[in-house]
């Protein structure tokens, strides 16, 4: 039986950057590693670059980086493949990319999900454990890392491709894991879209699909006899606000792969919560975790209560969404706008013509294009 450990988010920045540095690596595991050594593949997502130099890409969002011998750390702790397709991987752009692969090949630490070009992001991962060759394909919701040519970048979420990689990879292998980096941050549950493609990789011929990229944990289902898991949470992922329990409560997973059948043990504990690094929980803890998952399973097999959710999540964030549409850059007059001072700049008519762009995939290819220049 094949034993394969998947972690999410290994962002070394804030104080784990400063244990990396000082080789204090065991402050940051606490004890997680036997998990990593009962495993024969450990994979995890390593969330930004690796870099001493200072070169931005020019984005909306946070820009991250951390200096490449941390990379130190998940070498102490047994990994054997970083993930790379994701959000940040490109936030200080080839140079980061590359000091960041360089990293990874001097520490015999193997990536997939980014490239010089798309050809090269799109390449799976591939080796054979206790006889069964193994496949693991990566892929990112398309934001600023994403490469959809020539250009370096992480391996973007397309249907038609991805269709044709997981069944060229399922040809070649016994086994094909897919790790898809996307979903809505700090929102515990898939959006019925989220659902349907997770889906997707399984119907186009995956074995198993796992998730992150939204910050906390999600629950799993069994589809067509093949598990799902739509996110395991951050692995580890310093964050300043140590109270916040959503963040800092994950799991991850040991994927137990036999000849003719899958299943999968889940691995919670606290990262980074009111103290640096990694906490495993008593047994107390763990089926705290444990129940939460399951109610989060039941909403997941139910496609209108999961739309509920989602409607309800979408009204959290409809006020922020707003500002994002209007066409103030200013935050003095995001300011009076929201204290509605000056008014929308958004009429109905104006409403109209956005939601024709943004719904219908042709006007929506040019509207990339031209944005992008």
């Amino acid at each position: 039986m094949a034993k394969i450990l998947i972690c999410g988010d290994f962002c070394p920045v804030g104080e784990i950057e400063t244990l990396s540095l000082n080789q204090e690596h065991e402050k940051i595991f606490g004890g997680f590693t036997k998990y990593t050594s009962e495993a024969d593949l450990s994979i995890v997502n390593l969330e930004c670059p690796l870099t001493e130099k200072n070169t931005p890409d020019i984005k909306f969002g946070p820009v991250l980086k951390a200096h490449p011998d941390t990379i130190k750390s998940l070498k102490f702790a047994g990994f054997d493949l970083a993930t790379l397709a994701n959000n940040h991987i490109m936030d200080h752009g080839k140079e980061g990319l590359n000091s960041t692969i360089e990293a990874c090949e001097n520490n015999n630490i193997d990536y997939v999900g980014v490239g010089d070009n798309l050809t090269e992001a799109r390449k799976f991962y591939s080796k054979e454990i206790r006889g069964k060759r193994i496949a693991i394909l990566n892929f990112a919701e398309n934001e600023f890392s994403n490469t959809h040519g020539n250009t370096p970048g992480a391996n973007p979420l397309s249907f038609p491709k991805n269709l044709q990689d997981i069944q060229k990879a399922k040809r070649e292998n016994d086994f094909v894991l897919v790790i898809i980096h996307g979903g809505n941050e700090n929102y515990q549950l898939p959006s019925p879209r989220l659902k349907e493609t997770f889906r997707f990789m399984i119907d186009a011929g995956a074995d198993a699909v796992v998730g992150h990229h939204i910050h906390c944990f999600s629950g799993y289902e069994w589809y067509n006899k093949k598990p799902i898991i739509y996110s395991v949470g951050n692995f580890i992922f310093d964050y300043d606000q140590r109270e916040n329990k959503l963040w800092s409560t994950s799991y991850s997973i040991m994927l137990n792969v036999d000849e003719d059948k899958v299943d999968f043990e889940i691995i919670p504990f606290y990262q980074n919560y009111k103290e640096v690094g990694i906490k495993l929980m008593n047994e107390e803890e763990k089926m705290e975790v444990l129940e939460k998952v399951d109610k989060l399973n039941q909403l997941i097999q139910d496609d209108q209560k999961l739309e509920e959710n989602f409607e309800e999540f979408i009204a959290t964030k409809e006020k922020m969404y707003r500002h994002f549409l209007e066409p103030y850059t200013n935050k003095y007059l995001h300011g009076l706008y929201g204290r509605k001072i000056i008014p929308s700049m958004l009429n109905t008519k104006k409403r109209l013509l956005y939601l024709n762009l943004f719904r219908c995939e042709a006007h929506r290819d040019i509207m990339f294009k031209m944005l992008n220049k």
